[in-house]
Order: structure tokens, then sequence, then C-alpha cells
């Protein structure tokens, strides 16, 4: 099954209020089934058909899993470090999602470009 693109709309409205300007600067990339959002190369957030995935670095892990609704993400069954997902139920808290965008980009602006 593929991703809603009702939610690729709802990722790119966070990410333009996010990042103003610098959004500008965003590449995308098909991955995983989903869409992947890159910012200077490096994985910053993302679609996929359960909902939304967010990259917020190990260090920032138990931040954003205290914020309502994340998840840790566990495509395989095991859960995957730094990675953070927010399924369908939960796009409607637009205070979780700008959360945990805020980490990602946070994490990903420490990242050397690619």
């Amino acid at each position: 099954m593929a991703y809603d693109p009702g939610h690729e709309t709802l990722l790119r409205e966070d990410l333009g209020a996010a990042l103003g300007p610098r959004a500008d600067e965003l590449d995308e990339r098909r991955m995983f089934g989903g869409l992947c959002f890159m910012m200077a190369g490096n994985m910053l957030c993302g679609v996929h058909k359960r909902g939304l995935m967010y990259r917020v670095g190990k260090d920032r892990a138990e931040a954003a899993l205290a914020i309502p609704g994340a998840q840790p993400m566990a495509f395989t069954g095991r859960p995957m470090g730094g990675m953070i997902e927010l399924y369908e139920d939960d796009l409607g808290r637009d205070d979780t999602r700008k959360g945990l965008l805020a980490l990602a980009v946070e994490f990903v602006d420490t990242l050397a470009p690619k």
C-alpha cells in the first residue's frame, strides 16, 4: 500500500512553516515505499504508509518519545535508533508534528553535508 498523499501535503506544510526560506534547500527521494525529505543530503523526515517519520537522532529520542503520539520506528520489528514515527491516528496533533520536526531539524543541522 502506498502512502496517503494528504500526509505528504501535511508534512510539506509543516516543513514550510518550520524552515521558511530554508525549505528550498530540501531534496526529495522515494524510499521504502514512501517519500523522504533530505536536508544537505541527510534524511530529515518522511511519509510512509502508516504515517510520518522523523530522524531525531539517538540523543534526542527520549525527548521525542515524551511527545504525545510519538513511537519508536520499527519497520523490521526492531526499533531503529534515532528514528521516530507518528501513526495516522495522531497526525492531527499539530504540536506533536511540530515538536518532532523541530527535534529532527536540530539533529540534522549537526550533521556534515553529504
